[in-house]
């Protein structure tokens, strides 16, 4: 099924400019561009989303020409990096539910231009757990915000909307069997809770301003462990919510890097945050290579073959950059 739109404005503009990614519909061949794009993978940190596209490159097993690189695809906008690996967007999406939203909008309205076909969009990030060891990674069941609702609430021309953040169950379920014995960490199921802040909003005691007592921050984080939260973190209920909307299936694979009930500073090193945040990188490219079928791999690298063969970054038919 083609990804649609639900906003009939847009089909009558002139053109749509992509403003946050680069990108517009008369400037570019969007279709030519990203029509075979199946999976499409966002976090939250630009440097990270990069060495997941390098990841894919290596797992997909293609072969860049000497003396060429990956190429940030939205790099004149200034807020996102997008990179494109065969079937597979990577791309950077900020920190917090406004930034995320803004990228999803302009990501959606891509996949409708571009006509392409059944895309399963990913959040890979990183996130606090709850009762969970840290370098633990967790599928997203649930999405929820703070105040354990089931729904993105969004003040629109001056009304309260709700919309419902609800993930493919099955994608999820897929996910979870992805995890191996010799992994050695752990792969768990459960809900998450989307906060607007980092500190108040998850009840931490180490923010310039924390107007409750350690007493009570630990029952606020009891009452989620008892609600089936194991992690927290803040995007999940806008990619939840706008994914649905959107008709596009969706899953959420986070890593903890802390254990809230265990403390709230991150002592964690500099290289085991690294070494964990590749923990969910695994889990999702296990996904795409079992979804993918051999013949659609073997393609998608000649296709590349072929394209940067002849130049090592190549050009869409309206004469703007386009990348591998």
């Amino acid at each position: 099924m083609l990804v649609d739109s639900l906003n009939p404005n847009i089909k009558h503009l002139p053109e749509d400019i992509l403003y946050h990614l680069s990108l517009g519909t008369e400037s570019h061949d969007l279709e030519e561009m990203f029509g075979d794009v199946r999976y499409v993978c966002m976090g939250g940190s630009p440097k990270r989303m990069r060495q997941f596209a390098e990841y894919m490159l290596k797992e997909l097993g293609y072969v860049l020409p000497t003396g060429t690189s990956l190429v940030d695809i939205s790099s004149k906008s200034d807020r996102y990096e997008m990179y494109k690996v065969g079937p597979v967007l990577s791309i950077s999406h900020g920190m917090g539910i406004p930034s995320a939203s803004i990228l999803l909008h302009e990501v959606i309205k891509l996949m409708f231009y571009a006509k392409v076909m059944d895309p399963v969009f990913f959040r890979i990030g990183t996130c606090g757990g709850v009762g969970i060891p840290p370098g633990s990674v967790v599928v997203t069941e649930e999405a929820l915000d703070g105040r354990l609702r089931p729904f993105l609430e969004m003040v629109i021309m001056g009304e309260v909307v709700h919309r419902p953040a609800e993930l493919d169950e099955g994608v999820a379920n897929t996910l979870l069997t992805m995890s191996r014995e010799d992994d050695g960490f752990v792969t768990v199921k459960g809900k998450t809770v989307a906060t607007d802040d980092f500190y108040e909003g998850q009840g931490r005691l180490d923010g310039a301003f924390c107007d409750y007592t350690p007493g009570e921050k630990m029952n606020f984080l009891r009452k989620l462990s008892h609600h089936g939260v194991v992690n927290m973190e803040m995007e999940a209920t806008a990619f939840a919510a706008l994914t649905k909307k959107a008709g596009i299936r969706a899953a959420i694979v986070c890593v903890a890097i802390v254990d809230r009930l265990n403390g709230d500073q991150i002592t964690a090193s500099k290289d085991q945050l690294v070494a964990w945040q590749e923990r969910p990188q695994q889990i999702v490219s296990r996904f795409i290579l079992s979804d993918l079928n051999y013949e659609s791999i073997r393609e998608s690298r000649l296709t590349m073959r072929q394209v940067s063969s002849s130049e090592s970054i190549g050009k869409s038919s309206k004469g703007r950059i386009n990348s591998f």
